[in-house]
């Protein structure tokens, strides 16, 4: 039901704060599978709601407008992921621009190789590949939607064709999350979860305050 999913997504936001802080001071491997097996957990709640009532995942009730506003097929693109990786090691690497000149490896984000950016940029076109295959699905979808008007047709089974989309769509995510990780290093890859996580809260509390000066 969407009050359960609501209260677990809650709850589920709280674990990732505390983990993330976690991780801010638990430079280690199991604290950063913690907070990857906490996504995985979320994609798991979320698609036994997805298989109640695909309608309301779109809807997303438990989120802020601000977050609905971000959202591609009822979460946050796959793709933006690169951008956030560029964005943090671009800041970093100007922060430690004289160490870099004087030959000072730092290894931390802003101290990308030239390998990984090569396979961070194929990593990133094969996303884009297959969100636009995704996007594609819920667009025909979408344009079938003069069928709805027949009353031969089934709406709750043309409803259910939403899943695999929506599944589609959170298995990507996933996917993304994972092959970034691996192309990075344990200190970068901490540093990414991190940044991740505050993208996440920041977009939230800005969404709160808004949707309280609205209401």
């Amino acid at each position: 039901m969407v009050t359960s999913f609501a209260n677990f997504h809650r709850f589920w936001f709280v674990q990732l704060k505390v983990m993330v802080k976690d991780l801010k001071d638990d430079h280690t491997v199991e604290a950063m599978e913690r907070v990857m097996r906490q996504h995985q957990e979320y994609f798991v709640e979320k698609w036994e709601e997805v298989e109640r009532d695909p309608l309301s995942v779109f809807l997303a009730p438990w989120t802020t407008t601000l977050e609905r506003s971000l959202h591609w097929i009822t979460g946050w693109r796959p793709t933006t992921i690169f951008h956030l990786i560029y964005t943090e090691s671009a800041l970093l690497f100007e922060t430690h621009i004289i160490d870099i000149l004087y030959g000072i490896r730092t290894g931390d984000l802003g101290d990308l190789s030239s390998s990984q950016f090569r396979l961070m940029s194929e990593l990133q076109c094969e996303t884009v590949k297959e969100e636009n295959e995704i996007t594609e699905e819920l667009a025909e979808w979408q344009e079938s939607a003069s069928e709805m008007m027949s009353r031969e047709m089934d709406m709750s089974e043309k409803i259910r064709e939403l899943i695999p989309i929506i599944k589609k769509a959170d298995d990507l995510r996933m996917k993304t999350l994972k092959g970034v990780v691996r192309l990075l290093s344990k200190q970068q890859a901490m540093e990414f979860l991190i940044a991740s996580g505050e993208l996440l809260f920041g977009i939230r509390s800005w969404g709160m305050t808004h949707d309280a000066s609205t209401s």
